[in-house]
């Protein structure tokens, strides 16, 4: 299975995909009433929002590195640290901006 490698390039990419997750499950625990297209209409009027729900997928990356690291599959939690700090110092940046 794909996901027991020690990969750098895998832990990148997992690294991009979980904060989606993270992004989903922030909607489904605040906003699972109002449809997908209606929660993206309402981040668009309330800005604020936008850098809580990545803050909150943040979480998700971190999950999976704390999972990684437990399993010692070093290369992969590394590629995985790389992509959220860089998507942590984004969600700093936009939090400067809103």
């Amino acid at each position: 299975m794909f996901i027991t490698k020690d990969n750098t390039k895998l832990g990148i990419v997992l690294g991009l995909l979980a904060p989606f997750a993270g992004m989903f499950g922030f909607y489904l625990w605040r906003f699972r009433l109002l449809s997908i297209v209606e929660f993206i209409q309402y981040l668009g009027i309330e800005k604020h929002l936008i850098t809580a729900m990545l803050s909150f997928s943040l979480l998700a990356n971190a999950i999976i590195f704390t999972i990684y690291i437990n399993s010692r599959k070093d290369k992969t939690a590394r590629g995985i640290f790389a992509v959220t700090v860089i998507y942590a110092i984004t969600v700093l940046l936009l939090k400067l901006l809103y």
